[in-house]
C-alpha cells in the first residue's frame, strides 16, 4: 500500500478540486451492491451524487463506448485491442466469484457436491434429473430426489454468465465446442431465462428443485443454498473470500499486474474454481472534463477509503500491487489535447 499511496499523492498534489456533479454509471449487476455502498459513503463526505444502473455487463460496455454514461462496469475485462480501438481504459474494482445455487428440499446448503463435467451437462440439458447417476456418484450419502432439474439462467448480457461459461469451457470440451463462453448463451429452450442477479436470486428461492449461478455477494445477503464445487486440484470447496484470494494468488494479477487474465479454474487446494474480477471502464479522452475528473475523484476515494465497504458487501479487496496499476491507468485519462487530468480529494 505504501507504493500505491506514494504514487497517488504524486498525482493529487497541487491538483485543482473537481466540482460536485451528478455522475451516472451502468453495467454489472454483480457489482451493484459494491458501487451502491461506495456511493452512499462517498456522498457523506462530499456534495456529490452517483447513480448506478445494474443493466448487465454487456450493456455497461455498450453505454461507455457510446459515452452515454460516466463509467461503465463489467465483470469481464475487455481485450487491449478493444480498449485501444474504442479509446477506453479499464481497471478492476474488486474480486468475487460465481456460485452455483440450488433449492433442494431436505438437503442443507453446502451438502451437494458437483464437478465441472456434471455442471456442464446440467446446463446443456444432458442431465435433467436430480437423481441422475452422475450426481449420485458425487453424493453417495445424500438422498437425492427423483425430480426434474429446473435451471434458471440469465437472458441479459451478463458478465456472470461470461465467467460461468468460461469455466465450463475450460473443464468440458463438449461445452466449449457446443456453447463456448459469452455474455449471452443460446440456452436450452426448456430453461427459464430471466434478467439480473436479483431476479435469479428470487427465482431460486421460490422454486423447489431449481438450480442457477449467481455472484457470491447475493448468496450471503439473500441466504441462498449453494453447492460445493470440485476445483482444479480435485478438492471440493465452498465459495469464500479465502477461495477467491487463493485463485487470485495463482494468477499473474499479483506477479505481473495483469488483470485481463481470467481467474477461473486456477490451481491450488483452496481456490474457488469460478473466481472473477469486476471492472470499471472509462473514456480515455474526457468528453466532459468536470465529470471525468469527478469520476476519477470518486474511485480514488473508494480505493483509499473503501476497503472496509468491499468486505461489507462480501467482495475481496484488490492487492496493493494491483491497486498501484489501477492508479497508473487512472492517470492516463486526459483532455482533448492529451494533457492528463488532475484531481484532489479535498
Amino acid at each position: 500500500m505504501k507504493y500505491t499511496l506514494f504514487l497517488l499523492s504524486a498525482v493529487l498534489m497541487f491538483a485543482p478540486s473537481a466540482q460536485a456533479l451528478e455522475l451516472h454509471g451502468s453495467g454489472s449487476s454483480a457489482a451493484a451492491p459494491l458501487y451502491k455502498i461506495w456511493s452512499e459513503a462517498y456522498a457523506k463526505t462530499v456534495d456529490s451524487t452517483i447513480t448506478y444502473e445494474a443493466s448487465g455487463s454487456s450493456s455497461g460496455i455498450k453505454k461507455i463506448k457510446e459515452n452515454s454514461v460516466d463509467f461503465g462496469a463489467s465483470d469481464v475485462a475487455l481485450p487491449q485491442a478493444d480498449l485501444k480501438k474504442s479509446a477506453l481504459i479499464q481497471f478492476p474494482s474488486a474480486i468475487s466469484g460465481v456460485v452455483v445455487i440450488v433449492n433442494l428440499p431436505g438437503i442443507k446448503s453446502g451438502d451437494l457436491r458437483l464437478n465441472g463435467d456434471v455442471l456442464a451437462k446440467i446446463f446443456s440439458g444432458q442431465i435433467d434429473q436430480w437423481n441422475d447417476a452422475a450426481i449420485v456418484a458425487l453424493n453417495p450419502n445424500l438422498k437425492l430426489p427423483a425430480k426434474t432439474i429446473l435451471p434458471y439462467v440469465r437472458q441479459d448480457g451478463s458478465g456472470t454468465t461470461y465467467n460461468f461459461t468460461d469455466y465450463l469451457s475450460k473443464v468440458s470440451k463438449a461445452w466449449q465446442s457446443g456453447f463456448g463462453k459469452n455474455f449471452t448463451i443460446n440456452w436450452n429452450t426448456t430453461f427459464t431465462q430471466v434478467k439480473g442477479s436479483s431476479t435469479i436470486s428470487a427465482s431460486i428461492r421460490k422454486n423447489p428443485y431449481s438450480i442457477s449461478y449467481i455472484d457470491y455477494n447475493y448468496v450471503v445477503q439473500d441466504k441462498l443454498d449453494v453447492a460445493q464445487l470440485q476445483n482444479r486440484d480435485g478438492r471440493f470447496v465452498m465459495p469464500s473470500a479465502e477461495g477467491f484470494s487463493a485463485a487470485l494468488a495463482a494468477s499473474k494479477w499479483k506477479t505481473q499486474g495483469s488483470f485481463e487474465e481470467m481467474l477461473t479454474d486456477k490451481a491450488g487446494p483452496k481456490s474457488w474454481p469460478i473466481t472473477m474480477g469486476t471492472f470499471i471502464i472509462l473514456q480515455q479522452s474526457a468528453k466532459n472534463i468536470d465529470k471525468s475528473t469527478a469520476t476519477l475523484k470518486f474511485f480514488t476515494w473508494a480505493f483509499m477509503n473503501g476497503d472496509r465497504f468491499v468486505n461489507n458487501v462480501d467482495f475481496v479487496r484488490l492487492p496493493d500491487a494491483v491497486q498501484a496499476r489501477v492508479f497508473k491507468e487512472m492517470i492516463t485519462v486526459s483532455d482533448s489535447t492529451g494533457k492528463p487530468l488532475k484531481w484532489t480529494l479535498q
